[in-house]
């Protein structure tokens, strides 16, 4: 056994296919050998069973994905120049949404499908949020968080390491400045031309779902003259797409009060009238929905010409899916139970265990069960700034339908 078989990974036969074919994870199980010396985070050679060579990447024994892949050419070391060279190649390729300044906040970096995993980059105006899933990135944030500073000019780097990933890496949550200045309690940003504020330190995930930018310009078209409901609303993103395309009253319902606050103030933000055209309502969108649906019942009535469902991710483990299935299903039939006839239904998972088959299978039972025909408009996914690496197909989280409910 020479020296670099004593410091690479080790493939079983017959496991290196996926490697090979550039998927970018390593589970334990396809592993025969570890190098005993390399420390966790340490970037490892990763070898077939016979010996060849296929990819370099950083190793963690505490994760079950135990190595995660940065490169494939043999030649390329893994110094700062690499870690440079993939963050500019990442914001060279979002600079056509900042062109004409209608857009200020964008996902920069989105980990894996940009060839940086466990690195996830979001731009907040004059800021970015940082997300570390890894603890190959955890040992690297700081270099990396200079880099992004000296690349793309921002006054300050947060970061916002929240995620259930962390706990598989034996990681726990870390939140703090990690170069530059702090943000504001409050920073304004421009989606489309249309104005908001984003709590970066206390929003949830990094402040604003930026995914659904492009989603919401194509549903306010369905949204002119509407009563329109906007459930799971957070800070009110749909809401205000929706009054800029002519809506003419917007319910949003959420559980937290601080973001229907800040809701309302993107609202008056974009000189729209909560008092008059708004109404917000902290609550269990499951409790508020089935309430209305009894009512409806009772008098026959149906309230909305637009439903607009954007829930959190209810499948967090294959555990429980068969769960977070019925929730879909549950909260699309209270839905179609409440729209007018010829209503518009926008219903999203961003569940990356749920597929886009399989949730337009979940929406036609909870048609077949509300005994209301559903025509499908359109189909949605995330916007371009969150790509997907065709050799990594789990980077497709966020699937959406636009459905006219007769």
């Amino acid at each position: 056994m020479n020296n670099t078989t004593k410091q690479a990974v080790i493939l079983k036969a017959e496991r290196d296919k996926p490697v090979r074919q550039g998927h970018p994870w390593i589970f334990s199980g396809a592993i025969q050998s570890l190098p005993a010396a390399a420390p966790d985070g340490a970037i490892v050679p990763v070898l077939a069973a016979d010996g060849k060579w296929l990819a370099q990447g950083y190793l963690n024994r505490a994760s079950q994905i135990q190595v995660r892949l940065l490169s494939w050419d043999a030649n390329e070391p893994i110094d700062e120049s690499f870690w440079r060279r993939r963050l500019a190649q990442a914001i060279a390729a979002r600079r056509h949404l900042a062109a004409d300044g209608a857009t200020t906040a964008y996902r920069l970096v989105n980990a894996e499908s940009d060839y940086l995993p466990g690195l996830t980059v979001d731009r907040y105006a004059d800021y970015l949020v940082m997300q570390v899933g890894t603890l190959g990135i955890e040992q690297r944030k700081h270099q990396l968080a200079g880099l992004l500073l000296e690349l793309t000019n921002v006054k300050g780097v947060l970061e916002r390491s929240e995620i259930a990933l962390r706990r598989q890496e034996g990681l726990g949550d870390a939140v703090g400045l990690l170069a530059g200045a702090m943000p504001p309690n409050r920073v304004a940003i421009r989606e489309l031309g249309l104005h908001f504020y984003v709590d970066l330190a206390g929003g949830q995930k990094s402040g604003f779902y930026m995914d659904q930018r492009e989603n919401r310009r194509r549903l306010a078209a369905y949204c002119q003259g509407g009563t329109v409901l906007n459930a799971f609303s957070y800070t009110g993103a749909f809401a205000v797409h929706a009054l800029a395309a002519g809506a003419q009253h917007v319910t949003n319902i959420d559980e937290s009060v601080d973001a229907l606050t800040l809701g309302e103030e993107n609202v008056r933000l974009n000189h729209f009238d909560p008092d008059a055209q708004t109404e917000s309502l902290a609550g269990d969108v499951f409790t508020v929905l089935h309430d209305w649906r009894d009512a409806a019942r009772a008098t026959s009535e149906r309230p909305f010409d637009v439903i607009i469902l954007d829930p959190p991710k209810f499948a967090q483990s294959k555990g429980n899916l068969e769960r977070a299935l019925r929730g879909y299903k549950d909260i699309n039939l209270l839905a179609m139970q409440l729209l007018k006839p010829g209503g518009i239904l926008a219903t999203f998972s961003c569940s990356g265990l749920v597929s886009a088959d399989l949730f337009q299978k979940v929406v036609f039972g909870a048609a077949v069960d509300a005994n209301r025909p559903v025509q499908i408009l359109e189909w949605l996914r995330q916007g371009s700034d969150h790509p997907i690496a065709i050799t990594f197909p789990e980077g497709e989280y966020l699937k959406g339908l636009i459905c006219r409910v007769l």
